[in-house]
């Protein structure tokens, strides 16, 4: 296994690569433009349909294991996120970070021009710039890493986040986060098997984790989704809807596994639960 990546240099990088950004584009530069943007897409409708619903990570790298060949070119990303819609994906996740999934914030601007479903922003949120920018291409959900940040900055964070009428999605790995997410006053959850520093995976999280859930927060099972049997899995356990990526790249076609997803986790058999 590769060694883990130290959580202070993931943060380092993640605030020089925002300072840059705010060097030519000013922080009330992006937040005016941030606030005229048109409404966001209705993120909660779709994770609360029965069944669980399906959302597609997409990333030109995975750390660890490199690149994704076939997603090199520039119109790539929207294409497949295009196919990927044409099969059902009920919302699509779009990798933004730069140096370790090869992802940049006009990924995923051509990603939503491409689609009609919600948007989720897949980056490492620690500052508001991040926040206003990320709606100004075309975020309706942000993500917050609860590990990462003080309960203070969670806080502000998530409440900016509501503020431009996107869905702060709180992720998390083990109970004690849940709990500070519930305290933050977050309302949808992504329960993450994969750690923050390494190729760690631990499927086991959601059933530790969902009995610490009040009923009325949504569930997001992320990681170690390989097959329509892992869905099912992490249905049974109270997942509302499913985050898969790398299985779905890498599958010798996109579109077919997804389309087995979607199918599975709309199936009448599929374990749901209502909110």
């Amino acid at each position: 296994m590769p060694a883990p990546i130290a959580v202070e240099n993931i943060l380092r990088d993640v605030l020089d690569d925002v300072a840059a950004r705010e060097a030519a584009v000013s922080f009330q530069d992006v937040k005016a433009r941030s606030r005229s943007m048109a409404p966001p897409r209705d993120a909660r409708a779709a994770l609360l349909r029965n069944g669980c619903s399906v959302i597609t990570e997409l990333k030109r790298a995975v750390p660890f294991k490199g690149p994704i060949p076939y997603l090199d070119s520039p119109h790539s990303m929207a294409n497949l996120a295009a196919n990927l819609e044409d099969v059902g994906v009920h919302l699509m996740a779009c990798q933004t970070e730069k140096r370790r999934f090869h992802g940049s914030l006009e990924d995923m601007a051509a990603v939503r021009e491409a689609t009609t479903v919600p948007m989720i922003c897949r980056d490492l949120i620690v500052d508001p710039y991040q926040i206003h920018e990320a709606r100004c291409y075309g975020a309706d959900v942000v993500p917050l890493q609860v590990a990462l940040l003080e309960q203070s900055r969670l806080e502000s964070l998530l409440d900016r986040i509501e503020s431009l009428g996107m869905v702060a999605l709180l992720e998390v790995r083990n109970p004690e986060e849940v709990d500070r997410a519930i305290q933050a006053g977050g309302t949808v959850v992504g329960i993450n098997a994969w750690s923050v520093t390494s190729d760690a995976l631990h499927r086991e999280a959601i059933a530790d984790i969902v009995p610490g859930l009040p009923e009325s927060v949504i569930r997001i099972a992320v990681g170690g989704v390989q097959s329509p049997k892992e869905l099912l899995s992490y249905a049974s356990l109270g997942a509302d809807a499913i985050m898969v990526g790398e299985s779905v790249l890498r599958a010798q076609s996109p579109s077919a596994l997804a389309r087995s997803l979607v199918a599975t986790g709309q199936h009448p058999a599929c374990p749901s639960r209502k909110v």
